[in-house]
Formats: C-alpha cells, sequence, structure tokens
C-alpha cells in the first residue's frame, strides 16, 4: 500500500505528540513530518515559532501536502488569560498558515486535558462526560476548541478531540510525566535504603480517584479519530480504567526491588531538589544520559496528581460507542514505560 496521508505533527517532542509520531512512521499508507522536533529518527521536522505567524506561513511552505493535522503542542503563560492568548493564537496560526499555502487538509485530531473540565479551579463533578458544561472562562482548550468548529463550519477541514488523563509515556525531560516522577522518586528511596512511600494523601493512596492514559495507546486512537467517520466533528474522553495508586505503587516497588511502606505524605517540589547531589551520583553510577534532575523532572506535578482528593473519572462510553474499543492494562503500561526508559538510560 502506498503513501494515502500526510501527516503533521505539531507538539512531537512531548510525550503524546512522539508516540504519535512513531505510530504514524510503522504505517506505510502514512508520510508524517514533525514540528518541531520528534525523538523518532527518518522523520522531516519543520522547526518554527508558532506565535509569529508569518515565520509560520513561510515554513508551511514544506508542509503543503498535509492532509492531517495531530495537534498537541502545549506553551505556557503567566496566567490563565495569556496561556489562552498564546495557544489560541498558536492553533490560529497553523491553521491560517496552512491555508495560505494549499494544503488539502481533510481533519485536525486535538487532545485536550483534564483542565477543559475545570479540575485545575478545584473539585468538579465526575464522572466526566463530553457534553458536560464548560466554567468560566479563560480556558485555552475552549478557545482553540471555538476555533476548530468555525473553521470547521466555514467547510475548511474536519475536527476529532480526544481527551487523556495523566499520560504516561517513554519521554524524558517532560515536565507532566507521571512515569519520570514515580521511577526518579523510586531509585532515590532506594539509594538511601528506605521503602517506596507513596508522597501523596492516604486518600488518593487508597481511593479510587485516578485515572491515567497510555500515549501509544492514544497513539492508535489518534489514527481512529483521524480517519473513522464516527469520530468527525466529535470529542471523546480517552483514558484507561479507574485506580488505586495502593496497587500501581506495588508495581513500581516491584520493578525496582523494593517494599512499600506506608504513604508519607510531602511536598516533592520542596523536598526532592534537595537530591540533586543523590541523584548526579546515581546518574554517573548507572551512566544515565540525564545527571541534572531539574531537567528530568516536574515535581509540582507529582503533588498535582498525587494530592488531588476529589475524583478523576472520565466516562467512556462515548468514544467505544463511536467504535474505538481497544483496552489496555494500567498497571502493565506503567512498568512498560519504567523499562523503556531504562533502556533509554534515563532510570537506572
Amino acid at each position: 500500500m502506498g503513501t494515502q496521508y500526510t501527516a503533521l505533527v505539531v507538539g512531537a517532542s512531548g510525550i503524546i505528540g512522539n508516540a504519535v509520531v512513531r505510530e504514524l512512521k510503522g504505517r506505510p499508507e502514512w508520510q508524517v513530518r514533525a514540528m518541531p522536533r520528534t525523538f523518532v529518527e527518518g522523520v522531516e521536522t519543520i522547526k518554527v515559532d508558532l506565535t509569529d505567524a508569518d515565520a509560520t506561513r513561510q515554513a508551511l511552505e514544506a508542509a503543503r501536502d498535509t492532509t492531517h493535522v495531530f495537534y498537541a503542542a502545549l506553551k505556557g503563560g503567566n496566567g490563565l488569560l495569556d496561556e489562552e492568548r498564546i495557544n489560541g493564537g498558536m492553533l490560529r496560526n497553523l491553521l491560517d498558515g496552512l491555508k495560505s499555502v494549499g494544503a488539502p487538509l481533510q481533519r485536525v485530531v486535538h487532545y485536550q486535558g483534564a483542565k477543559v473540565y475545570g479540575v485545575h479551579l478545584g473539585p468538579t463533578r465526575a464522572p466526566f462526560y463530553e457534553d458536560d458544561p464548560r466554567h468560566m472562562t479563560p480556558n485555552f482548550y475552549y478557545a482553540q476548541e471555538d476555533l476548530l468548529r468555525e473553521r470547521a463550519a466555514a467547510g475548511d477541514f474536519e475536527w476529532s478531540i480526544l481527551r487523556p488523563d495523566v499520560v504516561v509515556g517513554d519521554i524524558a525531560g517532560n515536565p507532566m510525566n507521571i512515569v519520570m516522577v514515580m521511577g526518579v522518586f523510586a531509585a532515590l528511596s532506594k539509594q538511601a535504603g528506605v521503602p517506596l512511600r507513596f508522597p501523596g494523601t492516604q486518600k488518593v493512596y487508597s481511593g479510587v480517584l485516578a485515572q491515567t492514559t497510555d500515549s501509544a495507546w492514544m497513539a492508535r486512537a489518534s489514527v481512529w479519530a483521524a480517519l473513522d467517520p464516527a469520530a468527525r466533528n466529535e470529542a471523546f474522553n480517552l483514558v484507561n480504567e479507574p485506580f488505586r495508586w495502593e496497587r500501581i505503587w506495588r508495581r513500581v516497588a516491584d520493578a525496582f526491588g523494593m517494599e512499600v511502606g506506608p504513604p508519607q505524605p510531602f511536598s516533592l517540589a520542596k523536598q526532592m531538589p534537595l537530591k540533586a547531589e543523590a541523584w548526579a551520583q546515581l546518574a554517573a553510577q548507572h551512566g544515565l544520559q540525564t545527571p541534572d534532575i531539574e531537567k528530568l523532572v516536574g515535581w509540582w506535578f507529582g503533588d498535582f496528581v498525587f494530592n488531588t482528593e476529589f475524583d478523576m473519572v472520565s466516562d467512556m462510553g462515548k468514544i467505544r460507542r463511536a467504535g474505538f474499543t481497544e483496552a489496555v492494562e494500567t498497571e502493565a503500561t506503567i512498568v512498560s514505560a519504567i523499562e523503556r526508559l531504562r533502556a533509554a538510560r534515563q532510570l537506572p
């Protein structure tokens, strides 16, 4: 089978984007380009600052045959309003640029986190359903979704949205990679001769409050979302089954050959930077790629995940009814990500 589709994966260096590039690279019917870069070898890359409209338009001359966009780019800002302005503008510049070069764009696959349901503002009502009412703006996901809807209504292209939560992958240096948080914490705990103790609250540890999304699984769902008629102009939750952190913690401890101790709540963001020298020693001992712990882990993200005491559960009925029915085991995906990070010499 020859090439039928040409993909532009935006945000290709992140957990989501890298997994999508890897999946598409293995499918002969797809040609794939990455923006701005990817860890997958043999993929053409386009480097551009998406906040610069003119530069974006010029750079996209090299992607004028794009049929599908997988948009996973994210840029922080000074508060929610600035975040909305920046990220809404980036997507607009990309779409305007592709239109200006005459790209035959068929569908945009976009990714939204649980922030679309307002979890960053405080306790929200679960399960989360795709048609839940919006909260008070600003929220950059709303701005981006409204832009997609506007362009689709004008006949420019179709769209599909996937809504993962706490994405599990094998990318080092991404501040929102919870597997790296757990892996580095476990390795340092073992080095210190202490059992693996959950650093969040007992309620989060033992309750059914959490969910994750495996990045490779989401990449396969992304291909479905890009092509299936049932995904046209629809948003879908995409999460693994809810679980107890207590079970996950035992599997992580087993992966590192450790015992599990009772939870000990404390701030990772305050405590773990003090272990920078200990990590540098581990990195030297095991020949690891990243001896600087601050470039490897976003401890603040671990604090958020391990201390969120309200339900974080998304309903999965809609996407299953639409036809994407593949399932994966949460515990296995986390252990697999740890092993891949070890193979890449990011964890001991």
